[in-house]
């Protein structure tokens, strides 16, 4: 007795809406089944058998795969996610008993069975024991960016897709990162979409599209769309920013002081990411202009690390004349950056009417005491041992009053090439308060290629290991320092002192 075969399994993508964009091989694979299942909400009309009705037979067997619940309102013992779970397994239960009697099985999807779609909840629980193939459909992403005649993404620009459905201080963040992205399932969720592009600042750039290619489409300004008009089949786009940069606001040009923190990419926050992009000028130290993506349309000055003044009179005098310029500051601009010297000079009446921000990067700090553990974990001071804008004197009264109060110290800008002799000076009176074998760290090039970062005792600093781009974070009498498995060390300084 010869073993009974199994039908085949398809997951037909069926495009956007308009038949005509269906695939020859969607055709094809709607030919050859047996079974034609499709999803649908409790009134059970279906899109999806709506785009193919033309391709659907006499004899194919209709399966129509009706959602129980369309929002999470249910009295399931495990809520809208339970409910759905349940019928996810009972519709593939329906559909594996088709593919055991031998039939082929299609099931019918909107857009591409793989994005976002309900056919991928049957393939998870089918295609594991029976063949199958998916068919690729064209999304709503390609046919909302098609419809508005405007390219998506260009280049080296970054595309982000996202559901409307993210909580809104999340969407926020990530449509300020992005150079362009698509947020879906919009309906009851347009309102906080429309709250999260206007945070971001980019709802003068964004697109509404409604139906693509479908009886019905709607295109138009996201701003100037009715909320109480939205359905779930629409989308809202951030096209692509080269050639279509938007003008200044409605306040003209300004200035954003923008942190990079220690190094590349990974230390940008997703609000820092959004103001590059948007620049129309970049300013800044050479050597922090080069963390920055080159963009089509921007403009890139960079310049010297020590004329900061002269640098942020440049700036302002751009955005004076309705450019949109960022100042790109390594760390966190406020941190001995370019934050201060760009409000100094903004303070003159000549720049009054230039509006000003400052964003926070990653410190220097933070990113060597993350990496060697936690000393800043207690109180702490942050001191520049460079005696270019202050005398050394100063700085030897700060470090004698910040040791004897027993904090932990963030030592920046501790040597260069002119300035050797500081970490000695400063190494030398901390032992007059701080025990030889207090932890310190040495930081260098923390995120970068080069970084290294070790920790040795007081006593044992020596400046020819320091150079402009090591921080020290000199640990506190209560700091610990522990060597672990396989030569790691962890530094730490407790919350709590023994008094308390």
């Amino acid at each position: 007795m010869s073993q009974q075969t199994t039908g085949r399994l398809y997951g037909v993508g069926l495009g956007p809406g308009d038949p005509e964009l269906m695939t020859l091989r969607a055709v094809r694979a709607i030919a050859e089944a047996d079974v034609v299942a499709y999803h649908s909400a409790r009134h059970g009309r279906s899109i999806a058998r709506s785009i193919a009705a033309e391709h659907l037979r006499a004899d194919h067997i209709e399966e129509a795969l009706v959602y129980p619940v369309t929002t999470e309102t249910t009295d399931h013992p495990g809520g809208y996610r339970g409910a759905i779970e349940d019928f996810y397994t009972e519709a593939a239960a329906r559909l594996a008993a088709h593919l055991d009697a031998g039939r082929t099985v299609a099931v019918l999807a909107e857009g591409d069975p793989m994005f976002y779609g309900s056919y991928m909840h049957m393939h998870k629980r089918l295609a594991d024991r029976y063949p199958t193939e998916v068919i690729p459909g064209v999304t709503s992403v390609s046919a909302a960016a098609a419809r508005l005649g405007t390219p998506l993404a260009e280049g080296e620009e970054v595309l982000t897709i996202l559901p409307g459905t993210l909580p809104e201080e999340e969407l926020t963040a990530r449509l300020a990162a992005t150079d362009a992205a698509v947020v879906m399932k919009l309906g009851r969720t347009f309102p906080a979409v429309r709250r999260a592009f206007e945070a971001s600042g980019r709802l003068p750039e964004a697109r509404y599209v409604e139906r693509a290619t479908m009886a019905g489409e709607r295109l138009g300004d996201l701003a100037d769309t009715d909320a109480g008009s939205v359905p779930y089949f629409a989308v809202a786009v951030l096209p692509s920013r080269v050639d279509a940069r938007p003008g200044p606001g409605p306040d003209g040009g300004g200035v954003t002081v923008v942190g990079t923190g220690p190094a590349g990419p990974l230390w940008l926050t997703p609000e820092t990411r959004g103001a590059l992009a948007a620049a129309d000028d970049l300013v800044g130290y050479t050597t922090y202009l080069d963390r920055v993506p080159v963009r089509p349309g921007q403009t890139r000055h960079g310049s010297d690390n020590k004329v900061e003044s002269e640098r942020a009179e440049f700036a302002l005098d751009l955005a004076r004349r309705g450019r949109r310029v960022a100042v790109v500051s390594g760390g966190d601009p406020g941190v001995f950056a370019m934050a201060t010297a760009v409000l100094e000079v903004a303070s003159q009446e000549a720049y009054a009417d230039v509006p000003v921000r400052v964003l926070p990067g990653v410190t220097a700090a933070n990113a060597a005491a993350a990496r060697a553990g936690a000393p800043l974990g207690h109180d702490y001071a942050a001191i520049s041992l460079s005696d270019r804008l202050k005398p050394w004197d100063v700085i030897e009264r700060r470090l004698a009053a910040a040791a004897s109060a027993d904090l932990v110290l963030a030592l920046y800008n501790p040597g260069s090439r002119s300035r050797t002799w500081q970490v000695g000076k400063a190494r030398d009176l901390l032992l007059e308060h701080r025990s030889p074998d207090t932890p310190v760290v040495l930081g260098r090039d923390v995120g970068g290629p080069a970084e290294s970062v070790r920790t040795v005792r007081l006593a044992d600093l020596d400046p020819a290991d320091v150079d402009m781009r090591t921080i020290l974070i000199v640990g506190s009498s209560q700091t610990r320092w522990e060597r672990r498995g396989e030569g790691r060390s962890l530094v730490w300084t407790p919350r709590r002192y023994p008094e308390s």
